[in-house]
């Protein structure tokens, strides 16, 4: 006798196939799948809806399937949508390299090599860095990310889970203290921790400062202004490329389309990602003229580094992020600002809130995969960073106010099912 097959949901079916093809090591944050989105709203494969506070992990600035974005991405698509710039050139690749050049900060000339994600940006800064330099060593954070390919991951200052056993990793990285007061590090620490290095590792042998003016995955900690301009100055005084990494505050993550722009420095480089492409992967090193132009021809590029369909996601992304958004941004982060600053006054949970315009976040007494999943329940989606005891906020710029409230109001609920109703 046949017996009937026992019926599966979607995502059951979903998963069952994810898990006999794609290895463990790929975590996702949520056990759904997403399966169509606009703005700041995202519905999964069984039609439940969500409010995005992740953002792809900060891609989506500019919102899911932004109509400008979509409609440059189609229109590109039907006239070419690869020849590789290094065989033969196309003007959309131009064109982001001159709106990037115009609005990276600081006065002086810059120049644009286009990647396809934020690790290629980071690595490829580094090499033009000691190409310009001709010295070897790098200077990175504790807590600071930069990406999972093998120099990448070896600028980044943060074991678990990256680091794995993926070693043996790059030599001549080294990693010195990120300011942070309320965890016992102060301004003055870090410096005097640059100091000691440069005790055994000479300052003429070092080749680039990389840092994060906003720390992404260590737990949305802003730099102290003073620390930055500090930063600057011993470049400066010591011929070292200062390079700051943007790929997750840049593109009105933090109110100004850069957020080196709130410290008033100019880095000698830029990375960015993210955001730049509106989903699609496209990624950029933006410097100064003769530092970028320091690699012989050959020594960059990449395969479908500035695909021009990513490009023309790009500019209508940029032509986006005009004056009027980055004033949605910095009001955005206002209210975001605001509503976890309530729940620091509501729940003794909450240690502490920082961060940047809308590159906002609370920190945790304990661990957040609790809180997480209770928020999915109620229709929120988060992300964890720091040591797991951070919940940033990444969502989408475009997101309205009716919209923030909502996702606001499921948080609360979310931690009062997890923490109790127990005020400071």
């Amino acid at each position: 006798m046949n017996e009937s097959p026992i019926a599966v949901a979607p995502d059951d079916a979903l998963t069952q196939r994810r898990t006999a093809s794609i290895p463990r090591g790929v975590a996702t944050a949520h056990p759904l799948w997403a399966e169509r989105a606009h703005g700041a709203t995202l519905w999964d494969a069984d039609g439940r809806r969500f409010i995005d506070f992740a953002g792809g992990i900060g891609v989506l600035n500019a919102g899911h399937t932004n109509a400008k974005v979509v409609a440059a991405i189609r229109q590109q698509s039907e006239r070419l949508t690869h020849a590789c710039f290094q065989v033969t050139m196309y003007e959309p690749y131009l064109r982001v390299a001159e709106e990037l050049n115009r609005r990276a900060p600081g006065p002086s000339p810059k120049k644009t090599l286009l990647l396809s994600t934020g690790a290629e940006a980071t690595e490829n800064a580094v090499k033009i860095a000691r190409e310009y330099t001709r010295r070897p060593a790098v200077v990175a954070f504790q807590h600071g990310f930069h990406g999972r390919t093998l120099l990448a991951l070896s600028m980044t200052g943060k074991e678990h889970p990256y680091k794995q056993h993926f070693g043996p990793f790059c030599g001549d990285v080294h990693h010195v203290p990120f300011p942070y007061e309320p965890h016992g590090v102060t301004t003055e620490d870090a410096l005097s921790a640059i100091a000691a290095l440069f005790d055994s590792v000479e300052p003429r042998r070092v080749a680039a400062l990389i840092i994060e003016p906003v720390l992404g995955e260590g737990g949305f900690l802003p730099a102290p202004a003073k620390f930055l301009h500090e930063l600057r100055a011993i470049a400066d005084r010591h011929g070292i490329v200062l390079i700051a990494d943007e790929i997750q505050s840049g593109f009105g993550r933090t109110g100004r389309l850069f957020a080196s722009e709130h410290y008033g420095i100019e880095p000698d480089l830029l990375t960015v990602a993210k955001s730049l492409g509106g989903g699609l992967p496209l990624a950029a090193v933006v410097g100064r003229s003769e530092i970028m132009d320091a690699p012989a021809p050959g020594g960059l590029g990449g395969t479908f580094a500035g695909n021009p369909i990513a490009c023309a996601a790009a500019l209508a992304v940029l032509e986006t992020m005009d004056d009027a958004f980055l004033t949605r941004a910095r009001e955005v982060g206002e209210r975001v600002g605001a509503a976890l600053r309530a729940f620091q006054a509501e729940f003794s949970a909450v240690s502490d809130v920082r961060g940047l315009g809308a590159m906002m976040a609370m920190e945790l007494s304990s661990g957040t995969p609790d809180l997480i999943s209770a928020a999915r329940e109620r229709g929120l989606l988060l992300l964890a960073a720091g040591e797991g005891n951070v919940v940033r906020i990444l969502v989408p710029l475009v997101v309205s106010d009716e919209e923030l409230d909502e996702g606001f109001a499921a948080l609360r609920e979310a931690m009062r099912s997890v923490y109790g109703v127990t005020a400071n």
